[in-house]
């Protein structure tokens, strides 16, 4: 395989990258989860670095993962709070003494630390699909330092590095698994596109063979459904959409539903800001919920995933995702959830 520098780079997008670099980026999450089973540490690849992480959403699994793997490299992570700091806005939403302009937060964390990651999506940017994504931009343009993606409101990369990993890792590669990321109901419709996006986009980079259910409503991002037809054709796999949930599981080696907003939810030109219709459109597929009669149409050896939190009784039902024993299907989450530390601290010695 041919050997590329990471160093210095920004991964704000999978995209960004090839199939090649992903591959390179999997290979090292893989050594370095093994090299730690067998208490083999790496505390000296990051000795002295320091991760700014900015938070403008709540977290549990990125945070977590995010910090201790920089410990776990020998480096240090900061949690930075945007309403315990100058909130960093984007120039035009500026308020006096409250907020303080990207442009200038990104230049001061530049000359202090190694990396900049932040996370970002809806009510911080008024629900205005691409905002989040276009801040991280400006981070990365005014940053000499690598900024990475911790989840904006188009794309989360490591999110979707995880996924992938957890494939790898379950059925040996990628030819020929045939892999379903699904909508499913939630009571919120507050759920950003950023998972199931970047799911699919990995997933077809790969040459998985991959379905994309969901109820009329719930349609993805038009350019991010080119971009898999695209991967799909490059990597010989293939790429479907289907409006019938059991279709879209049917002989399916993975299964991944879960919920994300439906378009009236974001402010125009791509919605019409209406929650009250979001919420409709959500109500009447409540049917759509993983349970143990929806993972029986899969193949007999399928694995359910989720990114989690999943929202348990209306995602999914408990003998789903608590069944990670057993013969048959099972549910991969937690494994999932693990490696989400793995492809980061990968993605953190490669740039950092």
């Amino acid at each position: 395989m041919k050997t590329t520098s990471f160093r210095g780079r920004d991964f704000l997008a999978e995209t960004d990258f090839s199939r090649e670099e992903i591959e390179q980026v999997l290979e090292l999450a893989q050594d370095l989860k093994m090299d730690r089973a067998k208490g083999k540490l790496h505390d000296d690849l990051l000795r002295a670095k320091t991760l700014f992480m900015i938070f403008y959403n709540q977290s549990l699994r990125t945070r977590n993962s995010f910090e201790a793997g920089m410990t776990q490299l020998g480096g240090h992570a900061h949690y930075l709070d945007p309403d315990k700091i100058y909130r960093p806005a984007m120039e035009g939403h500026e308020v006096a003494y409250s907020t303080e302009r990207v442009s200038d937060v990104a230049r001061v964390l530049d000359r202090m630390g190694d990396a900049i990651a932040i996370r970002c999506y809806g009510d911080p940017v008024d629900w205005a699909y691409g905002g989040a994504h276009a801040m991280l931009e400006e981070f990365a343009r005014w940053a000499e330092i690598p900024v990475l993606n911790m989840e904006d409101d188009v794309f989360h990369p490591f999110q979707g590095l995880a996924d992938t990993l957890t494939v790898k890792e379950k059925f040996g590669g990628f030819k020929g698994v045939r892999y379903t990321m699904s909508w499913a109901y939630s009571p919120s419709v507050h759920k950003p596109r950023a998972v199931p996006q970047s799911a699919i986009l990995y997933a077809t980079m790969m040459g998985m063979e991959v379905t994309l259910a969901h109820p009329e409503g719930m349609e993805l991002d038009p350019k991010i459904l080119a971009q898999c037809n695209q991967y799909a054709d490059a990597s010989g796999g293939s790429f479907r959409i289907t409006n019938d949930f059991e279709d879209g599981v049917k002989g399916a080696h993975v299964v991944y539903p879960k919920a994300w907003c439906a378009t009236p939810i974001f402010k125009a030109p791509i919605g019409q800001s209406d929650p009250k219709k979001t919420q409709e459109i959500f109500d009447e597929h409540k049917d759509w919920i993983c349970n143990s009669d929806i993972m029986d149409i899969a193949d007999k050896q399928a694995i359910y995933m989720h990114c989690l939190p999943a929202d348990r009784g209306f995602e999914v039902t408990d003998d789903v995702i608590d069944k990670t024993s057993g013969n048959g299907w099972l549910s991969a989450a937690f494994d999932e959830a693990e490696n989400r530390l793995h492809v980061q601290k990968a993605v953190m010695a490669l740039v950092m």
